[in-house]
């Protein structure tokens, strides 16, 4: 029979997939957080940039249409502002993903140490008892 750390061993490694493929979508939510950040900032910018060109309209339709386009700016930070938030959730879900995972290899690693350490000390007690044993039978106890 396999000794318990060889039997854990594959838990183990697949411990350490899951921690993997989870820090790897971590890494991925990072970025589209970042990503979508970055769409909003962008956004901000634009309409900054925009209202500042614009104050000096010519005519009321061209007024009326640069309002409409403000708006238009304005709903599109407003969807962004609630991707970024979403974003910002997907990335704590991912994180405690990671966490969980990274905490399960742990634990196994930490339960495959103890083991091998047990089956050491075994094996040293019994190399003792192989060596205390060979040494009873070369020199036997004389009796008075």
């Amino acid at each position: 029979m396999k000794p318990r750390s060889a039997r854990l061993a594959p838990a183990a490694d697949h411990a350490k997939e899951k921690r993997e493929t989870a820090a790897q979508r971590l890494a991925e939510q990072q970025e589209r957080l970042r990503a979508a950040e970055h769409q909003l900032s962008e956004l901000q910018r634009y309409r900054a940039e925009y209202a500042l060109d614009g104050a000096a309209a010519v005519s009321v339709s061209a007024l009326l249409n640069r309002q409409q386009f403000v708006e238009r700016i304005d709903r599109a930070i407003a969807q962004q502002l609630f991707e970024v938030e979403r974003q910002r959730r997907l990335l704590e879900q991912a994180g405690a993903s990671w966490r969980a995972a990274h905490a399960r290899e742990r634990a196994l690693d930490s339960v495959i140490g103890q083991a091998r350490e047990q089956e050491r000390k075994s094996e040293e007690r019994s190399e003792q008892n192989d060596i205390d044993e060979r040494m009873q039978h070369r020199n036997p106890r004389r009796r008075s």
